[in-house]
């Protein structure tokens, strides 16, 4: 019970900072991704696709997350995208005030998009807003199409998911079907993007639907 309820003192006290940064957000017109996954589902490979074909269009940030070494921070900067790294020192995920303590070391007056990629974790990540407006997660194809009954937190508060390695389908035990449809269990409305960022199959549907994020959090807070 003592468990519990120091759970539900750190939560609230994250939600509140949560809030701050969900402000200073959308006071300036930035939408914000909170990119989750398992460790090794393609997270930091899919942003550098990802960037490639909407960095023309949008001027995107990163956020890397990881319990330590700035090697993801490194591949995102090699795509000339800005991104700056958190390393948590053994925390197990990304929190509000984390974000809220590094938001200096970015000019937010200069992009439109901030994506913050996650430690590599499918429970602990889930639990904690840092103040994003959408929440992403990742399911590689070699992870097996078990982890939405076994981590079921990460697919009901998520508001997309990424099935990513596709062209590896010929060579796992992956049912696609039964996937998608046990995370659509959890959560009705979860939009599904199956892609390969290697081969680029699938990829312009997911920027397409990020750019509609980003175009209509632009257009609600009338930011240019």
């Amino acid at each position: 019970m003592h468990d519990i309820e120091v759970k539900k003192e750190i939560l609230a006290g994250n939600s509140e900072i949560a809030t701050e940064n969900r402000e200073v957000f959308q006071g300036k017109g930035i939408y914000v991704l909170n990119l989750m996954s398992g460790p090794g589902a393609g997270k930091t490979t899919l942003l550098q696709e990802t960037i490639k074909r909407a960095g023309e269009r949008f001027r995107i940030a990163v956020i890397e997350g990881d319990i330590t070494s700035t090697t993801d921070r490194d591949r995102i900067l090699a795509t000339g995208a800005r991104a700056i790294q958190i390393e948590t020192m053994g925390a197990c995920h990304l929190d509000a005030l984390l974000i809220h303590n590094h938001l200096h070391q970015i000019d937010l007056d200069s992009i439109d998009c901030l994506i913050i990629e996650n430690v590599g974790n499918l429970v602990c990540p889930a639990e904690f807003d840092l103040g994003e407006d959408d929440k992403v997660m990742i399911l590689s194809v070699t992870e097996g199409d078990d982890k939405p009954r076994k981590y079921p937190v990460m697919f009901h508060n998520a508001r997309a998911m990424i099935v990513s390695k596709t062209d590896l389908l010929p060579f796992v035990d992956f049912n696609m079907e039964k996937a998608v449809k046990d995370a659509r269990r959890l959560n009705f409305d979860l939009e599904v993007f199956a892609l390969s960022a290697k081969t680029g199959d699938g990829m312009d549907k997911w920027v397409e639907w990020l750019a509609g994020r980003i175009g209509k959090c632009r257009s609600y807070t009338g930011a240019r």
